[in-house]
């Protein structure tokens, strides 16, 4: 259901469809959005750091519908309707780990991605990468979050490059960026 005003009448989570060029064309209901042909819509991912340099990693809960207990990033989200980015993250962090972050810094403003998971459901988003600081303890969501470890990111790197299939896509394809040095 393609819902152009804002609002989905059911108090349902929204998400940004966009064209080609990430203007914005309409919304639609976050639980319908996914599937075997997805739109074009935002979205973004953050890797959030500990005062001692360490990334944090999560593992996907087994009941998400994309890529359930996969290794990933931080925490990832879609900005609402008329909502900043700022304010999503602030939200998502708070909603999946139960964490405030700090210090956000855009690290790839220009990121997208489109990858098809074992299931046919297709992710399909343009998704800047954000960095932040995470200045609370963790208390993560258990219908979002299974695992999470504290890394090094020069660990999670070769890790991924020893075994992709145990991540994420996008964090496959964010951390060459991020760390191009490796």
């Amino acid at each position: 259901m393609l819902v152009t005003d804002g609002s989905s009448g059911s108090g349902a989570e929204l998400v940004v469809l966009v064209d080609e060029s990430g203007t914005p064309t309409g919304t639609q209901d976050k639980a319908e959005v996914h599937h075997t042909s997805t739109p074009l819509h935002l979205a973004f991912s953050t890797h959030v750091f500990d005062d001692d340099g360490r990334i944090l990693v999560t593992r996907r809960a087994l009941s998400k519908r994309t890529w359930p207990g996969v290794w990933t990033n931080s925490f990832c989200g879609h900005p609402g309707p008329g909502e900043s980015t700022v304010d999503a993250i602030a939200r998502r962090a708070d909603y999946e780990l139960g964490i405030s972050v700090t210090d956000l810094s855009l690290a790839l403003p220009d990121f997208r991605y489109r990858a098809v998971d074992f299931s046919g459901v297709v992710e399909n988003e343009i998704c800047p990468v954000y960095t932040a600081r995470v200045v609370s303890p963790l208390s993560p969501r258990d219908s979002e979050v299974s695992q999470w470890e504290w890394v090094d990111p020069h660990q999670l790197v070769e890790a991924v490059r020893l075994t992709p299939w145990a991540f994420s896509p996008w964090l496959t394809l964010q951390l060459p960026q991020l760390y191009p040095a490796g």
